[in-house]
């Protein structure tokens, strides 16, 4: 008998360490017998795996997981086949989808924020396709590198207008909005976080939303210290950083960049720690390269003897091209083959052609910008 009333017990206890409140995903994916879908959080530190099923004939599917503090994002994939959507309550999330079209044809009941999501989704994927599209004319010299730019500049900025007034500001509270924040294009970011004006504006309306409502919550903490570092890099008037907390951040030093020059030789970006630098992003296939690279020169012959060095990253499509205007440029000139679809981009969230950026002598990120005239003053206090 004491045996059965400690059985008894044990269960009551392990139920009770189980009662936290929990939200449950579920749905049915069709034509996708054995294939392993997975059920992950997309944690600001990564992908989190949580469950995993192996699916029968009739695909269906159920998954809980602890309510988070604030909303969350999660995602359901099958191989690379991804679905995104948020949660932020107990509630129940359904979903319906073929496996052909896992990502992109199927339906979502219960979480207005996960609809929301799947349409800039879409939305993105659509931008994306006419961003290669482009592409492919200017490599295949269709069209010129200039159309190019212009092209694409004009389809993000139509894209980013919708997305400001449809998405962010209709409801900066909503998870969608917070999304929308960080979709990218070419894997660069389309909102920049850190030079941008408007797109500042939009991480501040978040920001300001969500502290209102999860005040604690790491994702409230995280947009905060974006939003923090954008005002004071535009010098925003509104919101005033004196009325936004500011919470701990890591600075980090520069990303290393190790490219070949016309010659052949590897030249890395931190073996110039000691230096004043201009990492210069350009492409010399531009109707503004000719006086980019005078205004840098001019740069380059007042400094250089000081200390300064150029470190000119070009995406240029045609080698030869940029081959023969590197040869006559007095300093670092190298190219990544990778042209517009580089992962320099996204990692320097390069938001147009040319960036600049300034380094200090312990190679750290002091400035960026996108004209020349604004680094003179500054070269000179770091020399």
């Amino acid at each position: 008998m004491k045996k059965l009333f400690s059985l008894a017990l044990l269960a009551i206890v392990i139920g009770a360490c189980n009662t936290h409140p929990q939200f449950v995903v579920e749905g049915t994916v069709s034509d996708a017998a054995d294939k392993v879908l997975y059920f992950e959080a997309s944690a600001i530190s990564g992908i989190q795996s949580l469950d995993s099923v192996k699916l029968n004939g009739k695909g269906s599917f159920r998954f809980k997981a602890d309510e988070p503090e604030s909303p969350e994002f999660y995602r359901l994939r099958i191989e690379n086949k991804v679905i995104n959507f948020s949660a932020d309550s107990t509630e129940t999330i359904s979903f319906k989808a073929s496996y052909p079209e896992f990502a992109t044809g199927y339906t979502v009941e219960g979480s207005g924020s996960s609809q929301r999501i799947k349409e800039l989704t879409l939305m993105q994927m659509e931008l994306q396709s006419q961003a290669d599209a482009l592409l492919k004319l200017a490599q295949s010299r269709q069209i010129g590198v200039d159309v190019y730019q212009d092209s694409l500049t004009t389809l993000v900025k139509e894209y980013k207008e919708k997305v400001k007034n449809q998405y962010i500001y209709a409801a900066p509270y909503d998870a969608s909005a917070y999304f929308a924040l960080f979709q990218r294009l070419n894997n660069v970011q389309l909102f920049d976080a850190l030079a941008d004006k408007e797109d500042v504006r939009c991480f501040a309306a978040v920001a300001t939303s969500l502290d209102n409502r999860y005040p604690h919550a790491n994702r409230t903490k995280n947009i905060y210290n974006i939003a923090i570092k954008g005002l004071r890099n535009t010098r925003q008037a509104q919101p005033s950083t004196e009325e936004m907390p500011e919470f701990d951040v890591q600075e980090t030093g520069i990303i290393d960049i190790e490219l070949s020059d016309v010659r052949g030789k590897m030249h890395k970006l931190s073996d110039l720690k000691g230096k004043v630098v201009l990492l210069d992003f350009t492409i010399y296939q531009t109707e503004v390269s000719a006086a980019h690279n005078i205004a840098l020169n001019q740069l380059y012959e007042k400094y250089a003897s000081k200390g300064l060095e150029i470190y000119q990253v070009s995406f240029d499509v045609d080698e030869h091209y940029w081959k023969t205007i590197a040869s006559n440029l007095p300093w670092i000139c190298v190219r990544d083959i990778n042209s517009t679809n580089s992962s320099l981009l996204s990692l320097y969230n390069v938001q147009g052609i040319p960036a600049i950026y300034l380094i200090n002598r312990n190679s750290e990120l002091s400035a960026r910008s996108e004209t020349i005239e604004d680094f003179d003053e500054a070269i000179k206090k770091l020399l």
